[in-house]
């Protein structure tokens, strides 16, 4: 979303059979990490496949603020010319995150065992989030933080001079987190070690191995260990991204609730990390074929083929929680058209995302004759196989919120609004018009 942008209210009304080809965008996490890990490589990192969304765009802007010499050369195609782990140079101004918890957070890490200051800001949205929850590992290192009270943006980052290596146990199940650390450790010397209790997203972990550093994962009686060793050279390398499997929920979800809908999505990633949907969508009852199983950019993808049929209701394990974290609100929708009841465990988490996605998901489903029943780390979503529909949901700048409310209404029997869709565009421009290239009736 743009940061001035005038709200821009959404229609979906119900859809004929969906049909075609889903060409959904680059995957949103791998994209930010390819360019801030070309930034630290010394040499040329080559991107195909980029998601240019403005989440992903605000960081390629970061990146050249601190040094990086980035270009793009057509869609998708991007090279960044790093500066090497620990040659990241002093901004001259603030850098606006934008919508992104993912880039502010990685952004921070990044920079924080380095010897510069920075301010970090961004919309509405993102200065509700918090952030204490990576200041206060990365000040472990030696680095501080000045921020509004709740240590919210915008905050301004003075890094270590001097840092120290930390082992660190994640609090909360959260790639960021994670993330965050681990790139902070590539400046320190010695073993920067991070410890969860379950396995969250593992792309940080494929990437920086396929850069050069030396890292490892193993299962041991404290949880899942990630070790980093500091002071490595990363080299540039070629990053094919591969598509984004949490924007493939939103055709794939549209597709399995229109009645005589089918169609294919390729290249869509199948880490087992961030497979928690599909697994569930298996469990229901959906009709999905994964076909052309391949790698691309370390990560293993599949061509999916979603056609409409019955669903029923499923519980959803708190462990799983974290490899779809990102997907419950589509999967609430999905829930709606489903027979009997979705229970989802484990999403507390939801809570401080974009938006409380638990609290949007379940007024706006209300909203279109949906009982929704939650608590602080759980949604219960009762499904009628049919939504009344009419009414309209409440965004809060949130881009998931809006799409899945978007695909709600393709297969209501009314017509069902968002407030403001303009989110849409931080992670999936063309959302619009690759649905109502596929037959949905939205705008």
């Amino acid at each position: 979303m743009s940061h001035s942008s005038e709200p821009r209210p959404m229609t979906s009304r119900r859809s004929g059979p969906l049909k075609g080809v889903a060409q959904v965008p680059g995957d949103k996490s791998i994209s930010h990490r390819a360019l801030i890990l070309g930034a630290l490589s010394v040499g040329e990192t080559k991107i195909t496949g980029l998601l240019e969304g403005e989440d992903v765009l605000d960081t390629a802007k970061a990146m050249a603020a601190f040094g990086a010499q980035v270009e793009r050369h057509g869609p998708g195609e991007w090279t960044v010319n790093g500066v090497g782990v620990g040659g990241f140079a002093e901004p001259e101004g603030v850098i606006d995150c934008g919508n992104s918890g993912t880039g502010v957070r990685l952004i921070m890490g990044a920079m924080a065992t380095t010897g510069i200051t920075a301010t970090f800001s961004g919309d509405a949205s993102l200065s509700r989030r918090p952030m204490a929850r990576v200041t206060d590992p990365l000040a472990l290192f030696g680095a501080e933080f000045t921020a509004r009270e709740g240590g919210r943006l915008p905050i301004t980052v003075k890094g270590a001079v001097d840092p120290v290596p930390v082992r660190y146990r994640t609090p909360v199940a959260s790639a960021q987190i994670k993330s965050a650390v681990l790139l902070a450790g590539l400046n320190v010397p010695g073993d920067t070690v991070v410890i969860e209790a379950e396995p969250t997203r593992d792309h940080s972990e494929r990437m920086l191995a396929g850069f050069g550093a030396d890292i490892r994962s193993e299962t041991t009686d404290e949880g899942h260990v990630i070790t980093l060793k500091g002071r490595a050279e990363l080299r540039a390398q070629p990053v094919a991204v591969p598509r984004d499997p949490s924007s493939a929920a939103f055709p794939v979800a549209a597709a399995l609730i229109v009645p005589g809908s089918e169609i294919r999505v390729p290249g869509v990633s199948r880490n087992p990390t961030r497979d928690g949907l599909y697994v569930t969508l298996l469990e229901m009852g959906a009709d999905i074929a994964f076909e052309n199983p391949r790698e691309e950019g370390g990560e293993p993808v599949a061509d999916l083929v979603v056609r409409h049929g019955p669903l029923k209701g499923v519980s959803v394990p708190a462990e799983r929680a974290s490899s779809m974290i990102d997907e419950f609100p589509i999967l609430s929708v999905i829930a709606a058209y489903a027979d009997g009841v979705t229970v989802m465990n484990g999403v507390a988490e939801l809570r401080v995302k974009e938006s409380d996605r638990i609290d949007a998901m379940a007024r706006g489903l209300e909203a279109n004759g949906i009982r929704v029943e939650e608590t602080d780390d759980s949604m219960t979503v009762h499904g009628a196989g049919n939504v009344p529909g009419g009414g309209t949901a409440v965004t809060h700048l949130d881009h998931r919120i809006a799409m899945s409310f978007m695909v709600l209404g393709m297969a209501a029997e009314n017509p069902v609004s968002v407030d403001d869709g303009s989110p849409i565009m931080t992670s999936f421009p063309d959302f619009l018009p690759l649905m109502q290239g596929l037959g949905a009736e939205l705008g």
